[in-house]
């Protein structure tokens, strides 16, 4: 029976998991799979050691003030796989921590997969040597990825993206309205202020004042907030008070984020997976990014980072088709501006749309699929006779 170790860093890993652990078992059922995982890839089959939520650290400070937890997670994973190795390590995503840990497995005779490749060609360039130490092949889920790491000799391949495959482009606005019992007519901004705790504590209190400038000049504003846990829910409330928001017309939903976007006209979110949905769904968005101010002090100062843009659609596209703010520029005036601006202007939504869907189609690939056939090829040859 082939076992595969798989470790998934945070909720978008886990459900690139959950859709690759389905698809290497539509074709291989014996296949065991066991590691660090979330509920959606406990649902498809995995063995949990340890919950995907552990992992889920943003930043150079963040990880330091987690490192004492992230060591004995590290230490525990590398000591029960070097005593009993499986047939193959699958990393997804958390590249600092599965980087090393498969750089640590892979001279002892373990076969490495990387799957969603870091960010080498944005900051911290040269984690290209270590991902040439690291693993024997890395799926990359957006296209001009695959051709940079060819470039630098890492065996990688372009799957394209799962969410594309999922998601149902540009979907019926007054019926996802209707599902989650909102207004059918009137503005609706959806915020999705992050996944991660250290992102909402950033990002929740300029969303809230954001909100507050925003009913100020539309009182019929309704504004959706999407939580993806109950404890992110819990400490969100704690963050957004009646108070900071104006009295604006506020609903929280548990998880949805995919309905509360497609019931929006406008969506306002940390940058990020949620961003790429956002453009599948085709929904005119304004993207905010906060660091700690340590993290993102010392990026600039070692001049790690190396691109123009941050949110995905812009990367993708290569030009800056939605605005994007960073750190000081995150302000209510700034961020509400752009939620106006696109409200006000039906063509300029018509255009980016246009976009959003040619950019959407290069990304349907059957991503799932195409994985596991790279997972089941790097099984031990006697498998696969």
């Amino acid at each position: 029976m082939p076992r595969i170790a798989i470790v998934a860093g945070e909720i978008s890993g886990d459900r690139l998991g959950a859709g690759l652990i389905r698809a290497v078992h539509a074709r291989r059922p014996d296949v065991e799979f066991f590691g660090v995982a979330g509920p959606a890839m406990r649902q498809a089959g995995c063995e949990v050691w340890v919950p995907s939520e552990e992992l889920a650290v943003m930043g150079i400070a963040e990880v330091v003030r987690h490192l004492p937890r992230l060591r004995l997670i590290f230490r525990d994973l590398e000591q029960r796989l070097s005593a009993d190795l499986p047939d193959l390590y699958i990393g997804i995503d958390a590249p600092d921590f599965n980087l090393r840990l498969e750089r640590r497995l892979r001279p002892r005779g373990l076969r490495t997969l990387h799957y969603v490749s870091p960010s080498v060609w944005a900051w911290r360039p040269g984690r290209v040597r270590v991902l040439r130490e690291a693993c024997d092949h890395v799926l990359c889920l957006l296209p001009f990825e695959a051709a940079f790491l060819h470039q630098h000799d890492v065996p990688a391949t372009f799957v394209g993206h799962p969410l594309a495959d999922e998601i149902q482009p540009d979907p019926d606005r007054a019926l996802a309205r209707t599902a989650l019992g909102l207004p059918v007519t009137g503005p609706i901004v959806a915020m999705l202020p992050g996944s991660r705790a250290g992102e909402l504590e950033r990002l929740s209190p300029v969303f809230a004042a954001t909100a507050a400038w925003l009913h100020a000049r539309l009182p019929d504003l309704t504004v959706i907030v999407p939580m993806a846990t109950p404890a992110l829910k819990a400490r969100f409330s704690q963050l957004w008070s009646p108070a900071a928001t104006g009295g604006v017309r506020l609903q929280i939903l548990d998880g949805r984020a995919q309905s509360a976007m497609a019931a929006a006209d406008v969506v306002l979110l940390a940058s990020g997976t949620a961003t790429l949905e956002g453009m599948l769904i085709n929904r005119p968005m304004v993207v905010a990014y906060r660091l700690s101010a340590f993290t993102y002090v010392l990026l600039k100062a070692l001049r790690l980072i190396r691109v123009e843009h941050f949110a995905l659609p812009n990367l993708l596209a290569g030009e800056r088709l939605v605005p994007e703010f960073i750190q000081s520029a995150v302000t209510p005036a700034a961020l509400g501006g752009e939620v106006l601006r696109w409200l006000g202007a039906p063509e300029d939504r018509a255009r980016l749309q246009q976009r959003f869907a040619r950019l959407g189609t290069a990304l349907r690939r059957q991503a799932s699929e195409r994985a596991a056939e790279v997972v089941l090829s790097l099984l031990p040859a006697s498998y696969n006779r």
